[in-house]
């Protein structure tokens, strides 16, 4: 099938453009990068029509503003708060996404949400805790997306414990690896410089977005 041969360019030219990252050939990735996520734009324009359809495409195309954008953060500090509300407007569609997926059933594992629901509030906790104090004027924006981040993940994990497996697992394990990505991000520009900054930024969210995606289609796959 054609989105099929879409995913697995998606793959090919990822690991291509994380090699080059690793071969210290950083200078031309910029030109890679907005060719990344159109591959898998195109995978999921051309897989047959299901109900949330629409909002995995505006979430991977708002993603993929996003890139472009944060190309230029380094000549101004405004590119890199558009790039945020871009991905601010990226993680709202797969919360939309995955509330659209939910089913109206009660789980009957209150305990494990519960638990969960409580690790994110500590994620939440501990990231603002160790950021704040280096902010500054980016103080409430930051703020704004990490609750929106953690709402993200909050509901891939209401979500898992409705879905069926092997889609739950990867929607899940993709939010939390997102969510890792967007933390790697924040700790090497607001708290201590990484090292491989780029290289584990970007294959946490290359793989992230995969895992998103093939999930959403597996528990849209027809019965």
């Amino acid at each position: 099938m054609k989105n099929t041969l879409f995913l697995k360019s998606y793959l090919i030219v990822s690991v291509i453009y994380l090699l080059i990252i690793l071969l210290g050939y950083e200078d031309i990735t910029g030109y890679i990068k907005p060719f990344l996520l159109p591959f898998l734009l195109l995978g999921v324009y051309f897989h047959r029509d299901f109900p949330s359809k629409k909002y995995l495409l505006i979430a991977l195309t708002f993603s993929w503003i996003g890139d472009i954008i944060l190309l230029f953060a380094d000549r101004d500090e405004m590119y890199f708060i558009v790039g945020l509300i871009a991905f601010l407007l990226s993680h709202i569609a797969y919360i939309l996404l995955f509330n659209k997926q939910i089913k109206p059933k009660n789980t009957k594992s209150k305990a494990v949400f519960w638990m969960g629901v409580t690790a994110i509030i500590m994620y939440l906790i501990v990231m603002i805790a160790l950021l704040l104090p280096s902010l500054g004027d980016l103080t409430i924006p930051v703020f704004v997306y990490a609750l929106v981040i953690s709402t993200m993940l909050l509901f891939a994990f209401k979500g898992f414990l409705i879905w069926h497996a092997p889609a739950k697992w990867y929607i899940l394990i993709g939010a939390i690896i997102f969510i890792s990505s967007d933390s790697i991000l924040a700790f090497n520009k607001f708290y201590n410089p990484l090292v491989l900054s780029s290289f584990l930024i970007m294959i946490t969210y290359l793989v992230a977005q995969y895992l998103i995606v093939s999930g959403i289609l597996k528990l849209n796959q027809k019965k």
